[in-house]
């Protein structure tokens, strides 16, 4: 849930109104309906396949360990390279939008000098040996409710604007809504801000009873997210309306100044501040072990699998996705970067994990599935359906840039397999 949240609903809420007008909570049922169809496909492979790597293991194992797995998983890693600086590009111009509250920044190389500046104090912060996170996930969990908690309580005890949760012609009007094109971008920012909820995956080998805590873990993450949003929509809709709300660059402040005065609103900004760099300290420590846990296995570069000399952690992955996280948010707007993020990910982590666990389930049957999705194999065709209607709804230049990525990867992989004489080239 704390992987789920970060800065994301604080910054794609004025966007998310920007496209759907009033109808902007159905925007975010629609991010937490694919969440939940997704999450039945994370939750199956989860659960049958407990163990450390997450898309990286389940795209190995389910199209083969010695041939086309090893090309899609060497793929997810691959496109890790740019997604994870995306990632970190979205929450650290996230943080220089909300850090323009407390100190206006006037001209236009302002905010991209605030958001460079917050990629390089992470990779200083994180140039050392890290024995234990949890001390900060609990205080960012609590900074986290603690925030959202405060705006609810005060949409629930300042309300002067009705909301919708249907559109004005009712349920008639629905379908016209849900399939326009302003949903589908909507809904691009409202799945970036429910990304997340599979993170328990990555950690499989190391939970407890993993058959019945992984599906639970899911489930209850997305569910709970949903209400959080849904009630921070609720209460912001209620207090300010959406033509101005949309039009916010920092919404949160906005939002608790008109309720609470300038200084609450400085208090409420620092906190959205403190919740954003703690996020992007733990988004940026958990990617940059992706290309070195695969390099160290054999299935991907070796420069990534590089230890720092001395102390320990891998330097090489954590200077080169920072470094082009750093350029990520100097060189792109927020709404480019969310929407890259999708396109990055779509077809090879989403699309392919989901055509991978019909594989798996015809190579190896059901029989010993610890958790089985109900109505297979309607979730697995919904979700592939809706995830290709969201890699569309991307647009013609980030849907090529996404094909892009895949087409250079692949075309390492096949130079560095012919150099190692592995799988196609491997010798008869």
């Amino acid at each position: 849930m704390i992987d789920m949240v970060g800065i994301g609903p604080f910054v794609t809420l004025p966007l998310v109104m920007g496209f759907m007008g009033p109808n902007f909570l159905l925007a975010w049922l629609v991010g937490a309906g694919l969440a939940l169809i997704d999450g039945l496909i994370w939750s199956e492979l989860g659960a049958a396949y407990p163990e450390a790597g997450g898309s990286y293991r389940f795209l190995k194992l389910a199209y083969g360990e010695q041939k086309w797995g090893r090309l899609m998983s060497f793929l997810y890693v691959w496109q890790t390279l740019v997604q994870a600086p995306l990632v970190l590009a979205s929450g650290a111009i996230g943080f220089a939008q909300y850090f323009g509250y407390l100190v206006p920044l006037t001209e236009w190389w302002q905010p991209k000098m605030v958001s460079g500046a917050v990629v390089l104090l992470l990779i200083v912060l994180l140039y050392r040996r890290i024995e234990d996170i949890g001390k900060l996930g609990v205080m960012l969990w609590v900074g986290v409710l603690g925030l959202m908690g405060w705006l609810i309580f005060g949409g629930l005890t300042h309300p002067n604007h009705e909301v919708a949760w249907l559109p004005s012609g009712g349920v008639s009007a629905l379908p016209g809504v849900l399939l326009s094109a302003a949903m589908g971008q909507a809904a691009i920012k409202t799945i970036y801000s429910y990304l997340g909820y599979y993170n328990v995956c990555h950690l499989g080998g190391e939970i407890q009873n993993p058959q019945r805590v992984i599906p639970r873990s899911i489930f209850l993450s997305i569910l709970g997210i949903m209400a959080l949003y849904l009630l921070l929509n609720w209460s912001v809709g209620t207090v300010i309306p959406w033509q101005e709300a949309s039009k916010s660059e920092f919404i949160v402040s906005s939002f608790v100044e008109k309720i609470y005065g300038a200084g609450a609103a400085q208090a409420a900004t620092a906190l959205v501040l403190l919740v954003a760099f703690a996020s992007l300290f733990a988004v940026l420590l958990g990617y940059s072990r992706i290309p070195y846990a695969a390099a160290a296995d054999g299935e991907f570069l070796p420069l990534f699998g590089r230890l720092h000399p001395t102390k320990n952690f891998p330097h090489v992955s954590l200077l080169i996705l920072g470094g082009v996280g750093f350029v990520f948010s100097l060189l792109f707007r927020l709404g480019e970067v969310i929407t890259a993020i999708l396109a990055m990910r779509i077809l090879v982590q989403f699309v392919g994990q989901a055509v991978g666990l019909v594989l798996l389930r015809r190579r190896l049957g059901t029989d010993r599935l610890p958790f089985k999705m109900p109505l297979y194999p309607l979730p697995v065709i919904l979700a592939i359906a809706v995830w290709l209607l969201v890699f569309y709804s991307t647009g013609a230049k980030f849907m090529l840039s996404g094909l892009t990525v895949i087409v250079l990867g692949a075309g390492v992989f096949l130079l560095w397999s012919r150099r190692l004489k592995r799988w196609p080239f491997e010798k008869k």
